[in-house]
């Protein structure tokens, strides 16, 4: 199994477990610029060289050592679910991807058909009920999760938990675990606790979000999105995001956590 999703700077200063919808176009960006002293020209996604990916058949033996060497400083970022897939939503079904194209070819079209689901038109941009779509989209992200139909979950909104766990059952340990939500204060920790070829000057980083103006603008409040039932399918497919991460699940406008994460906690949990 190796550990998929696990990127780590060439000079071994730090290993980064990649969650999607989770920041990680920055932190990748950052993990380049801490080596090199310059940004990734475009999406550090398409980056084949310059950062270690275990997609990368090269990097493999150099992050198996240091991960299983645990003498690498590791970590990971996790969102609040509701507006993690919220965002899935918006970027993935509504919008037009980097190629020009529609997310995984027949993906929408499916979505269209079997779920009833509205996405603004050919090009995302004519209005549509967002709040009615979306919760027809959760609909078939359940189904996915749990009964893998119509088709797998895809890693953008399946449980963050599921994406930690893999680097862990394989060996891998976390030495932090930060918030998207409080991002600047997370990332500062990492690189306090790492040596880096170059100087990383968080706030004179920019964002790097690779999804932004793919689909249309969120037109309400995250809660209006989320009524009873809605609430009740992300518990569903999330209850152990929200449990390990310190989400509230209560109330859905509030995208902050709510406690600390113990990563004694999350090794037991995720480690089985």
């Amino acid at each position: 199994m190796g550990f998929p999703g696990t990127w780590m700077t060439e000079s071994e200063s730090m290993v980064y477990r990649v969650v999607p919808k989770c920041a990680c176009s920055t932190i990748g960006q950052i993990m380049f610029y801490s080596d090199h002293g310059t940004f990734f020209d475009g999406d550090i996604h398409d980056a084949q060289s310059g950062l270690h990916k275990w997609a990368l058949e090269h990097s493999k033996d150099p992050i198996t050592q240091r991960v299983q060497a645990h003498d690498t400083f590791a970590f990971t970022c996790v969102r609040n679910p509701y507006t993690r897939i919220l965002s899935s939503f918006f970027d993935k079904i509504c919008g037009i991807q980097r190629n020009g194209k529609r997310y995984r070819g027949n993906l929408v079209p499916l979505l269209i058909q079997k779920y009833g689901i509205e996405v603004g038109g050919a090009d995302g941009k004519q209005e549509f009920d967002q709040i009615q779509s979306f919760r027809r989209f959760l609909l078939f992200a359940r189904d996915t999760i749990r009964w893998r139909r119509p088709m797998d979950p895809d890693i953008h909104w399946s449980a963050m938990s599921g994406h930690i766990s893999t680097f862990i059952v394989n060996g891998g340990h976390y030495d932090h675990i930060f918030w998207t939500e409080s991002f600047n204060d997370g990332m500062a920790e990492v690189l306090g606790r790492t040596k880096t070829k170059k100087k990383v000057d968080l706030k004179k980083i920019p964002r790097f979000n690779e999804s932004e103006g793919h689909g249309p603008k969120r037109a309400h409040p995250v809660e209006d999105y989320f009524d009873d039932l809605s609430m009740h399918l992300v518990y569903e497919m999330y209850k152990r995001d929200f449990e390990l991460f310190k989400y509230d699940f209560e109330n859905p406008g509030n995208k902050m956590p709510i406690g600390e994460i113990d990563l004694d906690e999350v090794h037991a949990k995720l480690g089985d």
